[in-house]
């Protein structure tokens, strides 16, 4: 039996006693309605002064909880992304206060987005560049087995803000269970983003999905395991990349001073304002630990593909 969960059902925190709003067989399928990080606050209408103003209590909200029966701790519950199906609008904010470099940038900013449902043509970020979209779910995960409420915000040992690209359509996410019925939920998608996610959004848009939920039992992994069977595509893969590169005695540390070298180059390279370029690195830049062993250093670079200007 195929099932629809609508966007209705959605919540802000994991809390292992929030009723679940769906019970489903192993085997089953689901189609599930999800909304955008800013849980409507910001639309196609927006301005800079929404962004300001945003209620956090409203941030990444999940829709679920899904209950799969016979599911116990220490089971493990796998989640095929069967389809998904994107809305052609999202956002893209830097947020005061948040961010790899909300120090550098205190000040809101907001993109607002429109592109093809079908995908079949990047989106454009204004005259400076063009994105391949790649939609995907960027929250998705069982409760954790503490009781109370826990931010969405953070990743878990369960799941929840992964924000990993690849967990796209086709992928095959396997998750520990820690609370009977595994008590799954979803949401915060995006239609693009570049690893790290460095200014703290994406391209953050609404998304449908059709996911198969496949309980295992007594075989949790310790933390969640993507699979994906078919070569990753990359569109942005043509005309070669900027790297820049962070060396310092700590990853986050090196993380900024790559982000950091990145945005100036940029912007002289594009005559970009260094707040545009700070939000394209995180839809379409990629951070990278390229060395972690020859202390006391280690080194993250940062790739920005040429194919995008």
């Amino acid at each position: 039996m195929k099932y629809t969960l609508h966007d209705c059902e959605r919540h802000c925190a994991w809390d292992n006693s929030i009723p679940p709003a769906l019970r489903i067989a192993s085997g089953e399928e689901v189609t599930l309605e999800m909304m955008e990080a800013s849980d409507g606050q910001i639309s196609l209408n927006s301005n800079v002064s929404d962004v300001e103003h945003l209620d956090s209590s409203r941030a990444n909200p999940v829709t679920g909880p899904i209950y799969i029966e016979d599911a116990k701790p220490g089971d493990a519950l796998k989640v095929t992304i069967c389809d998904l199906m994107p809305s052609g609008w999202g956002w893209t904010a830097n947020i005061p206060g948040f961010g790899l470099l909300n120090d550098d940038f205190p000040d809101a900013a907001l993109h607002l987005w429109k592109y093809d449902k079908v995908l079949t043509k990047p989106t454009l970020f204004g005259d400076f560049a063009k994105i391949p979209l790649n939609p995907f779910i960027g929250t998705l995960g069982v409760t954790p087995k503490e009781t109370g409420a826990h931010d969405t915000i953070p990743p878990r040992r369960v799941g929840g803000n992964l924000d990993l690209r690849d967990c796209r359509a086709g992928a095959e996410i396997i998750f520990p269970v820690e609370c009977e019925g595994a008590l799954f939920s979803a949401g915060d998608t995006h239609a693009a983003q570049g690893h790290g996610e460095v200014c703290g959004t994406a391209i953050e848009s609404p998304l449908n999905a059709v996911l198969k939920f496949e309980l295992i039992k007594n075989d949790a992994p310790k933390t969640p395991i993507v699979t994906i069977n078919k070569p990753l595509d990359n569109p942005l893969d043509k005309k070669g990349y900027y790297i820049t590169t962070g060396v310092e005695t700590d990853l986050m540390t090196a993380a900024k001073s790559a982000v950091r070298s990145m945005i100036d180059l940029l912007c002289k390279k594009h005559q970009m304002p260094a707040i545009d370029a700070y939000m394209l690195c995180s839809v379409a830049g990629d951070l990278v630990i390229a060395e972690i062993v020859n202390q006391p250093n280690v080194v993250i670079a940062f790739y920005v593909p040429q194919a995008i200007f």
